[in-house]
């Protein structure tokens, strides 16, 4: 269960940086918001061992983090 749990993550993480190369027309606090959402995505999910709340409390702290860095 636990190869499964790494896998979808991976997986997760793959897709949401590869989703964000074609976001060239933003702002680099955009970029920033979405790169510290998707880590903190996968971070709570590692956390939490694959809660949904944990993933989604994860998010939202790394899209905070991510929109504040650099302000």
């Amino acid at each position: 269960m636990k190869t499964i749990q790494k896998l979808a993550v991976t997986s997760l993480a793959i897709f949401a940086f590869s989703a964000m190369t074609g976001c060239s027309n933003m702002s680099q606090r955009d970029k920033n918001t979405a790169i510290g959402a998707g880590a903190g995505a996968v971070g709570g999910a590692i956390l939490t061992g694959g809660s949904g709340l944990g993933t989604v409390g994860g998010a939202a702290v790394g899209g905070v983090i991510g929109n504040q860095v650099g302000k």
